[in-house]
């Protein structure tokens, strides 16, 4: 089994070496570690130059090469065949399309049958073991892309990025009812109804929250009216775009956990379709989208059959 890793180099230049800088003040310049990460890699002597170990305070010479190697780590979930569809990877991330009624991680009634278990699956076909960091989640019953970070370094990099406003998040849901304006903005704080329950809704003193619609087709008519809408989450908290529509009174259909019409489909007719983001190593842009799956497109259908 081979443990996946992950190095960083940098040569040093005539200019950083004339200056006396430290390895320690060049991995500072370099190499956008956290703080968490920076203790794991000097608490396991992982900083070398020209390939042996030597103190970070040290000033090195023109033409060094700075190897900082990331910490071995692994995830020890039971490995269980479940099929997952990889829309993009390479040595940092992947990205799976997440089919609905499906758990991402272990939790409380969801011990096995995980997207979890099927990537420690995956990685004992491959002969390969990394630990299984999450990077964005999605409930249950909501498809689309789910990306999973292969190392600390790569999911810091993520997290700082979606600070920083450089990730793009969009959905596409079929909503109840004809939603009246081409496009808009909810912005509406979020919080839990009952501290000790878990159902989210529009609160006083919740968490700013801002998701952006835009209406693709509105579908069905009547008791059947619905719309089939584009959102794109400015903000991310827990059930956002479903407590939002659900605000505005138009409740996504299937969504049986916050009273949605489960007579067409039965689970909430949400999906992730788009994802952007600066690759977390390269910064190069990174475009990820996955189509529709077909329980939605077969209610589309069905609707507009009903127009």
């Amino acid at each position: 089994m081979r443990i996946y890793t992950r190095s960083f180099t940098h040569t040093v230049t005539e200019d950083e070496a004339s200056n006396g800088m430290s390895i320690k003040k060049l991995m500072d310049i370099h190499f956008d570690f956290s703080s968490r990460l920076r203790t794991k890699i000097k608490q396991n002597d992982l900083v070398t130059v020209n390939g042996k170990k030597v103190p970070l305070w040290i000033p090195p010479e023109a033409g060094d090469v700075i190897c900082i190697t990331l910490p071995q780590e692994t995830s020890d979930f039971e490995p269980e065949p479940i099929p997952l569809d990889i829309v993009y990877e390479d040595e940092d991330i992947m990205a799976i399309n997440k089919q609905p009624h499906l758990v991402v991680h272990p939790t409380y009634g969801f011990n096995e049958g995980t997207v979890a278990h099927g990537l420690s699956y995956l990685m004992q076909e491959r002969g390969e073991a990394f630990k299984i960091r999450f990077i964005n989640r999605l409930d249950m019953d909501t498809s689309g892309i789910l990306l999973i970070a292969k190392n600390a370094y790569a999911q810091d990099a993520y997290t700082k990025a979606q600070r920083d406003g450089l990730v793009s998040k969009r959905y596409e849901a079929i909503v109840s009812g004809h939603v009246e304006n081409d496009e808009g903005l909810i912005d509406a704080p979020i919080g839990h109804i009952d501290p000790a329950g878990p159902h989210r809704g529009v609160v006083e003193g919740g968490k700013p929250s801002q998701t952006r619609y835009r209406v693709i087709e509105r579908l069905g008519s009547g008791e059947r009216a619905a719309t089939l809408v584009e959102l794109e989450l400015l903000t991310g908290r827990t059930h956002q775009i479903r407590v939002h529509m659900k605000h505005i009174g138009h409740t996504l259909l299937g969504d049986e956990f916050y009273d949605g019409d489960l007579s067409m489909i039965k689970r909430q007719a949400l999906h992730a379709k788009y994802l952007s983001f600066p690759h977390p190593v390269t910064k190069d842009p990174v475009e990820i989208s996955c189509p529709l799956p077909d329980d939605m497109q077969e209610l589309i259908c069905t609707l507009r059959e009903l127009r």
